[in-house]
């Protein structure tokens, strides 16, 4: 296969390093936007990308957006990641925004996707504390009455819920049939009545959220999509989330191998580079043959689903998310162990690639969960 980016894509490209250049080229730089590396999304940045009509990339021109499919919107997520540019609620957003444009109703589409395109941040919720992997078993409930529903229930680890505008919020409305029967998605204002958000502390900052619903009313128009048919609508949208997670994480591997190749580089010992030494020229390789394959997957299963969009790529999209952010985490503990003691220390920003990258093999479907897709898809 070739992979083959238009003008335009190369364009988007280079704006971005050039941005990232001049707005987070330096430590202090990244520091002052993200709180000293708490804090993964800076509202300001984000306001003004939007002003740039970067949001839009993947949102079609009548949503104000400009049109562009999954090899646009993953050149766009690798090269912020990469330019460590602090817009961390955007890969969610993306998700988000897919499913309005598969389900949503046109008022809908105007309001979330427009809204995306001049800089809103939206959540999905769909972990509770007895249902992670096993999406089926969620147990929040939503209850017909008074010409809608009312929610009742709790969810765990809900990416950037304390920025959102809106909750997607994937709850149960009849407990009747098959676990994965019944389920439905609701568009809840993150500020509603009886919805109540608390950050969990983690060692990548502030990203994920408790969120309770208490005798939450959400009315009947904020129906995203069919009744009781949640689970197919997530099932469409699969490709699209695993695909935005791999390329982000494809930019946080690139950026954590150039910056240990810099480092094994310049670093001398026994009067020469560290970077000489067999042992650790070899790892370097090894590494860089690895992004080489993330890169060629990603935007191969990127250019199939453009060239067909309604079709579902379980098995390159389960791999493409399995195999890049396995090697984006394998690519930063590497990259802290050439580094050695620097690597573990602050002064270096090895160790916030570590934290980085070390989680994106469990959100999104972890790798023990795409690999059993993969493997389903061989008839095992």
């Amino acid at each position: 296969m070739s992979i083959t980016f238009t003008d335009e894509q190369q364009a988007l490209a280079a704006a971005v390093r050039d941005l990232a250049a001049r707005e987070c080229g330096t430590r202090e730089q990244r520091d002052a936007l993200t709180d000293g590396g708490t804090e993964p999304h800076n509202p300001e940045l984000y306001a003004r990308v939007a002003e740039l009509g970067w949001l839009g990339v993947a949102i079609p021109e009548q949503y104000g957006g400009s049109g562009g499919g999954m090899v646009d919107l993953c050149l766009f997520l690798e090269e912020t990641a990469y330019g460590q540019i602090p817009i961390g609620s955007f890969a969610v957003t993306s998700i988000v925004g897919g499913a309005y444009e598969r389900f949503g109703t046109e008022e809908q589409k105007q309001e979330i996707l427009g809204g995306i395109t001049r800089g809103a941040v939206e959540a999905i919720a769909m972990s509770e504390p007895e249902a992670g992997s096993d999406v089926g078993a969620l147990r929040c409930k939503a209850t017909r009455q008074n010409g809608g529903y009312v929610v009742e229930g709790q969810k765990t680890w809900i990416s950037e819920a304390h920025l959102a505008d809106h909750i997607l919020l994937v709850c149960r409305t009849d407990d009747s049939g098959a676990k994965h029967d019944g389920l439905t998605m609701l568009s809840v204002p993150a500020g509603s009545d009886g919805v109540e958000i608390r950050g969990i502390d983690t060692m990548g900052g502030r990203v994920v959220n408790d969120v309770f619903f208490t005798d939450c009313h959400v009315p009947a128009e904020n129906l995203l999509g069919v009744e009781g048919q949640a689970w197919g609508q997530l099932m469409a949208g699969l490709n699209v989330e695993r695909l935005i997670i791999a390329a982000q994480s494809l930019g946080f591997a690139r950026r954590a191998f150039d910056d240990a190749l810099s480092y094994v580089r310049e670093r001398k010992q026994f009067g020469r580079p560290i970077g000489s030494f067999q042992t650790i020229a070899h790892r370097m390789a090894d590494l860089a043959t690895e992004l080489e394959c993330c890169r060629l997957l990603t935007y191969d299963v990127a250019q199939k689903v453009d060239a067909n969009p309604g079709a579902l790529f379980p098995r390159e999209a389960s791999m493409a998310k399995l195999k890049v952010t396995e090697t984006a985490k394998k690519v930063a503990l590497e990259g802290m162990q050439v580094m050695g003691g620097a690597g573990y220390a602050t002064e270096y920003e090895m160790e916030r690639h570590v934290r980085t990258t070390i989680v994106s093999t469990i959100y999104g479907g972890t790798s023990e969960i795409q690999r059993e897709i993969v493997a389903k898809t061989l008839g095992l």
